[in-house]
């Protein structure tokens, strides 16, 4: 199964976490690089993620297989070099948070080479982000979904589904659609109530004040607000109606909630089953 050659098209958090588990499963042989900061390039190689520094176009070359793994806004212009520069036998995955822009990006710039492309999320991500963030242990018994393009080859489906299961993740199959309407939900719309909270107290008068006595339920809520800005624009651009629209449900809940204010019985209930789902997800993942 080993891939001779990889090319990691942005060598930050999932990008480096993906060459590292892939080298630590022996399913690689040369690991090459490229990206927009010649920092990140640097401490990247000083660590051992890559073996060697490229532009895009060199990088992709001879490559077996790609991974690009940059913002989702960067995708369409790093495809239109993928197109130029892919061998007829490699094969393409991403780690974009977003699928229906990702595949029209990708239909749009790799013309005939789309069939080479299996669209990927690893939904294994952490506030944390660059090379020095990389670990060959962020997928292990984590979710990758896979979307793929009806053009795919069976083949090309399967070989892109053992790298990752080589670094250790649980593979599974949406539509590009479906994926977009779920993570939605689950972690579109959670980022982007962590980044309001944040800036809203930060936009406050006596917000140093505010920060000093925040604790561990502001942290624990806000963990995520850590994350990286560019991607996250991104990300809520990309995914902007199924967004919209969860977060225009998620105000309802809160007038809901509002309005048990003066009903501490509902609001205790509300709070008793919300608490009941979340530990019997947590016994279940």
């Amino acid at each position: 199964m080993p891939f001779e050659r990889v090319a990691i098209i942005g060598v930050g958090l999932i990008g480096g976490s993906f060459a590292l588990a892939l080298k630590q499963a022996k399913a690689c042989g040369h690991v090459v690089g490229a990206g927009r900061s010649a920092a990140n390039l640097k401490l990247a190689r000083e660590r051992g993620i890559i073996d060697s520094v490229a532009d895009t176009g060199t990088a992709v070359k001879d490559a077996d297989l790609v991974l690009v793994a940059s913002p989702v806004g960067q995708f369409e212009d790093i495809f239109s070099l993928v197109a130029k520069n892919l061998k007829p036998s490699a094969l393409v995955t991403d780690g974009g948070s977003t699928k229906r822009d990702v595949v029209a990006a990708a239909r749009a710039a790799l013309g005939p080479k789309l069939a080479q492309f299996v669209p990927a999320h690893p939904v294994a991500g952490a506030e944390k982000s660059g090379a020095g963030a990389a670990s060959a242990e962020l997928f292990r018994d984590r979710r990758v979904i896979l979307t793929p393009v009806r053009e795919n080859p069976d083949r090309a489906i399967a070989r892109v589904e053992e790298a990752w299961t080589a670094c250790g993740a649980r593979v599974s199959r949406m539509t590009p659609e479906e994926h977009d309407a779920v993570l939605g939900v689950v972690s579109h719309l959670p980022h982007l109530l962590a980044y309001a909270l944040v800036h809203e107290v930060a936009s406050r008068e006596n917000s140093a004040q505010l920060f000093s006595f925040a604790a561990g339920g502001f942290r624990d809520f806000t963990r995520i607000a850590s994350s990286h800005p560019e991607m996250w624009r991104d990300i809520c651009a990309a995914n902007k109606d199924r967004l919209a629209e969860e977060l225009s449900r998620f105000s309802r809940k809160l007038d809901e909630v509002k309005r048990l204010l003066d009903d501490p019985a509902a609001l205790e209930k509300l709070f008793a089953e919300a608490r009941a789902a979340r530990d019997a997800w947590i016994r279940s993942s």
